[in-house]
């Protein structure tokens, strides 16, 4: 191992410089490669096209007829592209993607061939779904699954494949993936946010979800990252000693980008204009050899898909040079992990964007109505929420240094808080003229367009408020997009509906104004909403404390975190909303809970192995040698030889006591991970948090510990100094 570390370190040093013609224009390239409107327009029918863009627009179905038509003029755009198989690209529910690549080709008997792609093969295709986790919700006999088009998010082309996004359902009909809760979540919210949107314009006649997310990651040498073993398995180091120099410098953070580094990024940049993921910025982070990539905010199913995709592309390019992409929320201990903030927000189809401020009272208002329902939404609703951030890699980021802690807090800034401490106060019933002209004057016509609190947010919150959207901080960054957005959108779907009708009840039973009626509804939801609120450190004991006074969540682990899902009150949200029924839910769970197991389980086996095969053997190595000096000491200088070797013999007791701290903890855990296996799923969880995962703290402890202490030509793993500084 000592010898592929050096090996890999030689191998850095003479890595060639990847060139990247960027002669085309952005604007240019930008969508060439994705079957859009433009792309549609020349290769489908007049009729087909219609009949496509009323499938993006009101869900509408295509018929076999019209998508034998579609398929036809997709697979000559596909072919003209260079693409020579297809695939249905889906999202199950592995946190990653899935493709199956089929042939155009097909033979037509007397030795001829012709390439065929039809509409049966465009709508619906059965892959094996045997492999896919499925939670208990099908037979064997029942493994296969289908995977349908999804029009309102473009085929394209990637490599020499037509990759066709789908939804994934079991054979009885249940939904196996993370696209088809997500559409059925927006689906929801477009009709509820739509429906209050019509208070303030009549006009509005459909509401999209938006979501823009940022896209942290570490890029490692991928000679170097393939010499640690930890990295390769479990896409994390599970040892190694801090280098002298980490972050403490604070000179990483939107410094100079190194060469070879922005190489890889105009590759891969090129790479997503043609596949029309609109990425606007990049720049370095706060560790060293950590980057972050963020587009232009988008419709929030085109987004997930594009952030599905850029993970996959990301690691493609990076193996042109020589680069391996970490989207392990913590990689390596002590610095900054890696995040995927969610920007999401709401905006109709007349083009305003409802948690944007505006210039007038009315505007204003609008904004205050989706504000604060959103806040109320994420109140009632903030286990629910943590539990879809829950991870076993997200554990180690939330609550340290660079990440919210566990517990769900929203930051909106002083100048909204002000504004809500005002309306606060408004009067039950009927507000009298000078009070309603008060309010709209002075407290909600005096909204700033650009609110100066949230241009330097509050990094500690979870749940943001940054001006015109809310900053869902966090998201990991292994993470499918797909399933906080499911749960948010759901939350505030469910609050909009219940906002319509106590707001109608108002105007109806009470004979309010709408104005009136809407004050006194979100003057209740305030009031309700407060303890969600909070602007100060979230990396406080104080705060912990305080969290705990006012009722939230602080579910600290993945096992305890995704109990949520079981709660009835949130399987109601999902069944009132036609999201999620309960046999959905339950089977989620379950997969969540023995997929943490696994994780878990890996990785401790991953640690014993390296422990003792590697770290253990070298320490022994080092340890004969300082013997051998010894030996010779004692040959030399006879009885006096304790002074001159006292250091040495030293070190071979502090060797030996770290080598016994190493296997005592090894043979414990081992025994903690045998109890946990014969436990249910639940149970093996929460064994496999409390019980199994403390001894990597203990291990890695003595593990670095002899890593300081060994000679470092004889050091097995590649250390943090090479894995963090080598460009």
């Amino acid at each position: 191992m000592a010898t592929l570390r050096f090996q890999a370190l030689k191998e850095t040093l003479n890595r060639p410089v990847v060139e990247i013609d960027e002669s085309i224009r952005r604007s240019e390239l930008f969508g060439k490669n994705v079957f859009n409107e433009a792309s549609m327009r020349q290769y489908l029918t007049k009729d087909s096209f219609k009949s496509v863009t009323d499938a993006i627009l009101t869900g509408s179905k295509i018929s076999r007829e019209v998508a034998d038509h579609i398929s036809t003029g997709m697979k000559e755009w596909a072919i003209s592209k260079g693409a020579t198989h297809y695939t249905h690209w889906f999202q199950p529910l592995t946190g990653g993607t899935a493709e199956k690549h089929d042939a155009f080709f097909e033979t037509i008997g007397d030795g001829l061939a012709i390439e065929k792609f039809g509409g049966g093969q465009l709508v619906q295709q059965e892959p094996d779904a045997s492999s896919f986790p499925n939670g208990g919700i099908r037979n064997t006999f029942e493994a296969r699954g289908y995977t349908a088009w999804d029009p309102t998010s473009p085929a394209f082309v990637f490599g020499t494949t037509l990759c066709i996004p789908t939804v994934f359902v079991s054979y009885t009909g249940e939904a196996l993936d993370n696209k088809t809760p997500l559409l059925r979540a927006l689906q929801a919210v477009d009709s509820a946010a739509t429906d209050v949107a019509k208070y303030f314009d009549k006009k509005v006649s459909k509401v999209n979800a938006t979501l823009g997310w940022e896209q942290e990651y570490f890029l490692i040498d991928s000679a170097l990252a393939a010499s640690r073993p930890d990295l390769s398995v479990a896409g994390r180091t599970l040892l190694g000693h801090a280098s002298a120099k980490g972050q403490q410098l604070d000179d990483h953070y939107f410094g100079s980008i190194p060469t070879r580094v922005l190489n890889y990024m105009r590759d891969l940049e090129t790479q997503c204009m043609l596949l029309g993921i609109p990425v606007k910025t990049r720049h370095n982070e706060v560790a060293p050899n950590q980057f972050e990539l963020a587009p232009i905010f988008e419709e929030a199913n085109l987004a997930v898909d594009h952030n599905s995709l850029i993970m996959d592309v990301m690691r493609k390019v990076a193996e042109r040079h020589k680069f391996v992409v970490l989207f392990h929320e913590k990689p390596f201990a002590g610095i900054n992990g890696s995040g995927k903030h969610n920007n999401w927000s709401l905006s109709t189809d007349t083009g305003v964007n409802l948690l944007s401020p505006g210039s007038t009272p009315m505007k204003n208002l609008q904004f205050l109505t989706f504000f604060v329902n959103t806040i109320k939404a994420v109140c009632d609703n903030e286990e629910l929420l943590r539990a879809t951030i829950a991870s076993a890699s997200n554990d180690h980021r939330l609550g340290a240094n660079e990440a919210p802690p566990a517990i769900i807090s929203a930051f909106i800034g002083s100048q909204l808080t002000a504004v809500l401490d005002e309306l606060e106060k408004v009067t039950d019933g009927k507000l009298s003229p000078q009070e309603k002209t008060d309010l709209k004057l002075n407290v909600v016509g005096k909204i700033p367009e650009i609110l100066l609190d949230n241009t330097d947010r509050n990094r500690t919150s979870p749940f943001a408020f940054t001006g015109n959207k809310f900053e869902f901080r966090a998201v990991g960054s292994t993470a499918n997009c797909a399933v906080p957005m499911t749960a948010l959108n759901a939350m505030v779907a469910k609050q909009l509906n219940e906002f319509k009708v106590e707001v109608d009840a108002l105007i109806k039973d009470k004979k309010m104004k709408k104005d009136d009626a809407i004050f006194n509804v979100l003057r209740e939801y305030i009031k309700q909403s407060k303890k969600i609120r909070f602007e100060g450190d979230g990396y406080g004991e104080a705060w912990e404390k305080e969290a705990k006074k006012r009722g939230l969540s602080n579910n600290k682990t993945t096992p305890e975190a995704l109990k949520a899902n079981l709660d009835k009150k949130f399987i109601k949200l999902y069944e009132d909303l036609n999201i999620m029924n309960k046999v959905e839910i339950e089977a989620r769970h379950e997969i969540q809970v023995e997929e943490y197991g696994m994780r878990i389980q890996i990785e401790g086996r991953l640690l014993g192995d390296i422990a003792r095969n590697h770290v253990i053997p070298t320490a022994i190595r080092y340890q004969n040698l300082l013997i051998e000096n010894v030996t010779g000491l004692k040959q030399i200088y006879g009885d006096d030889f304790k002074k001159h070797s006292e250091e040495q013999m030293n070190l071979i007791e502090v060797i030996s006591d770290h080598i016994k701290q190493i296997n005592k903890g090894i043979t414990e855990m081992i025994e903690e991970r045998k109890k946990a296996n014969k436990k249910d799923a639940e149970k093996r969880a929460e064994a496999y948090c409390n019980k199994v995962k403390p001894y990597f703290d203990i291990i890695r402890y003595h593990c670095d510990k002899l890593e300081l202490l060994v000679d470092d030509e004889l050091w097995p793993l590649t250390k943090y100094r090479e894995l963090l500084f080598t460009k």
